[in-house]
């Protein structure tokens, strides 16, 4: 029985050890650094700058999407904004064609359903500016988010710039308050991984900055384009880091059903990636691989070391009380997001039973995505997750 009983520690301290040790880790290591240093003023000749933003169907927020855009410091003469519409059937092509006139707007309408990153590598390819910046229709630049995403590529060294999304609004009886809370715990790691190794893991697919000498395609139907383009830079031989200052705005989900959606597509998309990049995983002792390890490939894989906590718990429950009692705290929470509907079906909402029901959400997500990978990923298409909730 020892055996179960190390199966169980093992599963539960590489838990602990993404979720909780790694972010202090991070946190110790970088009290007294800084970041990079060596960057464009606005004073400077700076690098000529292309948009890049596949659309499909978001005639409620591209008008938005443009105009804040283009409410920039950043010379606009330096600036083109390319958009890919993925056989949008409402007012999305009419809106852009709309100010196609006004602003330095190239559209591409795809007559059939292609696919983000399929967009995004036509897009890159018409694109002849020096950085590229991707994002998504729903995150609104603030007036120096160009420039923040840009500045620091006069340190030759850095190739990637991750941006700082903001979620200014959140709802009480939906989930946005904890995936806010999550995605801004995720900015402050990215940012200090950064910082520490120039080992930025995977910026947030709707704000980020890269040079274009190293995009890199992105294969058919792979569904996390931005973690792909992402680790094509460590690859490189370069550094990637999250710039804080680079604040933009985005609605955050508040359906628990929406959220789930998206976080399975994205788990399949990080299956595909790590087995792209498993060999950034050696040798083990550099800040990429210890990043990579932690912050990424052990929470992707957190959903098994439950399941196999569990079986193990269940085992040993039968030979003993304590393990009963851990049995029980496992099933609550594996139970909290039933729990938690029945309470928001009386009106009551519980912050602490909602994180835990974002983490379970979180990790069906992931075994769900684990599933769809193994059997197979044969279309990329996307549906946006609803816009305005």
């Amino acid at each position: 029985m020892i055996w179960f009983v190390v199966i169980i520690l093992i599963s539960y301290i590489l838990i602990f050890h993404s979720y909780v040790l790694f972010p202090f880790i991070l946190s110790i290591l970088s009290k007294k650094k800084k970041q990079n240093q060596l960057v464009y003023t606005l004073n400077d000749e700076l690098p000529s700058v292309a948009i890049l933003l596949a659309v499909y169907n978001e005639e409620s927020v591209i008008e938005e999407k443009i105009l804040k855009t283009f409410e920039t410091n950043y010379p606009l003469h330096k600036i083109k904004f390319y958009i890919g519409s993925d056989a949008s059937t409402d007012r999305t092509n009419e809106i852009i064609q709309k100010y196609s006139n006004q602003f330095p707007i190239t559209l591409e309408i795809f007559p059939g359903r292609t696919g983000k990153s399929g967009i995004i590598n036509k897009l890159a390819e018409l694109a002849s500016e020096e950085i590229f910046i991707l994002t998504d229709a729903n995150v609104f630049f603030k007036i120096d988010t160009i420039y923040q995403l840009v500045k620091h590529y006069k340190n030759t060294d850095i190739a990637q710039v991750g941006g700082n999304i903001i979620n200014p609004v959140f709802k009480k009886d939906g989930i946005s308050y904890q995936e806010k809370s999550y995605l801004s715990r995720e900015n402050n790691i990215k940012y200090q991984e950064g910082i520490l190794w120039g080992a930025m893991i995977g910026a947030f697919g709707g704000c980020y900055s890269i040079r274009a000498s190293h995009y890199s395609s992105v294969p058919k139907n792979f569904l996390m384009d931005d973690f792909y383009i992402s680790m094509n830079v460590f690859e490189k031989g370069k550094k990637a880091i999250n710039e804080l200052d680079a604040q933009c705005l985005e609605d955050v989900s508040n359906k628990i059903e929406e959220e789930f959606r998206r976080k399975v597509r994205i788990s399949a998309g990080n299956f595909q990636n790590l087995n792209r990049y498993k060999a950034l995983l050696w040798p083990p002792f550099t800040g990429l691989a210890f990043c990579f390890l932690s912050h990424k490939v052990l929470r992707w894989y957190t959903p098994v070391f439950l399941i196999i906590a569990f079986l193990c718990t269940l085992v040993l429950s039968y030979f003993s009380n304590y393990y009963m009692y851990l049995l029980l705290v496992q099933v609550l929470l594996f139970m909290s997001p039933i729990i938690d509907k029945l309470f928001k079906g009386i009106g009551l909402n519980f912050k602490l039973l909602r994180f835990a029901t974002h983490f379970i959400l979180m990790n069906l997500a992931l075994l769900k995505g684990l599933v769809w990978y193994l059997q197979g990923v044969e279309t990329n298409v996307w549906t946006p997750t609803q816009r305005n909730q």
